[in-house]
């Protein structure tokens, strides 16, 4: 049986295990809200979730570059089978792994107590603050793909402690982590500490999101490290822009953002800049990324935003409300400079659109079209030319709960 059989067949299951009445027809004015929740009166509560992404797409680079991993590709990009649910004491849970990769691979796994209205402390397997790109969930995101420095510059979960203080419209946000639990049994001993501040008021009809992020992180025995990145579509293992590798004693880095939502449009950017401390007297290297997004829904939504990040669209008239579902229209300047200080690792400018349509709620198809400039990439074309361009097109079918 294929992987993404197991998967659908592990979700029946999943949906025969609850009663029967938490199954039952919604009443007609009742939405579908991804799957049943079950709990009890004394704070106990269990909600199945997940995904499925499946891409597919075209990768076209210029006479010379080696076809492999290019042209026509395609791949289960996520396939997340989880648990999240509430314990007495003011607890919240949420467990997840993905299985796309042929691996058993544990994303998210938290408990967080809400000391307060104001104070939430969270342990476990989480994401660090990197980003308002990084932070928000690939279900909510207006291309297939986040911005290419958030890979490039290895942002990924890690183990640890971190606590989360709202006051009105300011979001602070901070904590200390260890290793990701893919390594932690190799006992590199990595530690970083993150925090990030986001000031989020409503000006009229407007909302405003303002924040900016700091970085640092020992990597302990794991000094070997590469920045690279794909070009815009996760099913290809071809990076045109990567360093070789550096041995990076520790990192430091600073990240701002900027947004706004005001009725069916969206802009965003951000800028981030990373700076490699190297062992020894080499030249440390200074690396940036950033990207520019506008969006429009054509249908009238507004992009969903909660909490300092990015969240879930709400449809107008959803398919199984006899509406056409939405559409959203968006386009994308991404950028990312791998070289610095003799360290030539390639630069990448991305010009990008999106068109998705989200049927109902929990459902998505996007596709996306990249043209990538690329400039000293590691991968020469005829001639030995290393400044070439590269086209990219990928779709993606999306279900969530």
């Amino acid at each position: 049986m294929s992987r993404l059989g197991a998967f659908l067949g592990a979700l029946t299951l999943t949906a025969l295990a609850f009663p029967a009445e938490a199954m039952q027809t919604p009443e007609p004015s009742s939405r579908f809200a991804g799957a049943p929740r079950i709990g009890s009166t004394s704070g106990w509560s269990l909600k199945p979730r997940g995904r499925v992404q499946y891409d597919v797409g075209d990768i076209s680079a210029p006479a010379g570059v080696p076809a492999a991993g290019l042209g026509f590709v395609s791949e289960l990009r996520r396939a997340r089978l989880g648990v999240e649910g509430t314990m007495p004491g003011r607890l919240n849970y949420v467990f997840e792994v993905d299985l796309s990769e042929g691996l058993v691979e544990i994303t998210d796994a938290t408990i967080a107590w809400r000391a307060s209205d104001a104070v939430t402390v969270t342990a476990g397997h989480q994401n660090n603050f990197q980003s308002l790109d990084e932070l928000t969930s690939s279900r909510f995101g207006t291309f297939m793909e986040r911005a290419a420095f958030t890979d490039a510059f290895n942002f990924e979960r890690r183990l640890g402690f971190s606590t989360t203080v709202t006051s009105g419209d300011l979001i602070a946000q901070g904590g200390a982590f260890t290793d990701n639990l893919l390594e932690i049994d190799e006992g590199d001993g990595q530690l970083s500490i993150d925090g990030r501040l986001v000031y989020a008021p409503m000006l009229g009809e407007t909302r405003l999101h303002v924040g900016a992020s700091a970085h640092w992180r020992d990597n302990g025995d794991l000094l070997s490290t590469r920045y690279r990145q794909r070009p815009a579509i996760h099913a290809t293992d071809v990076r045109f822009i990567a360093t070789r590798a550096l041995d990076v004693e520790s990192e430091t880095h600073f990240g701002l953002e900027a947004a706004l939502i005001r009725g069916p449009f969206h802009a965003v950017a951000e800028a981030h800049w990373l700076r490699a401390d190297r062992l020894g007297t080499a030249p440390d290297p200074s690396f940036f990324g950033g990207y520019v997004e506008l969006g429009w829904f054509l249908t009238g939504e507004s992009r969903g935003y909660r909490a300092g990040r990015w969240d879930r669209t709400r449809v107008r008239r959803t398919l199984e409300e006899g509406g056409s579902g939405a559409f959203q229209l968006a386009l994308r300047y991404d950028f990312v400079d791998l070289s610095s200080n003799g360290v030539v690792g390639g630069r990448q400018d991305g010009l990008q659109a999106a068109l998705m349509w989200i049927p109902s709620d929990h459902a998505r198809l996007m596709i996306n079209v990249s043209r990538l400039y690329v400039n000293d990439s590691r991968i020469p074309a005829a001639g030995g030319d290393r400044d070439y361009a590269i086209d990219v097109i990928g779709a993606r079918a999306q279900f969530d709960f």
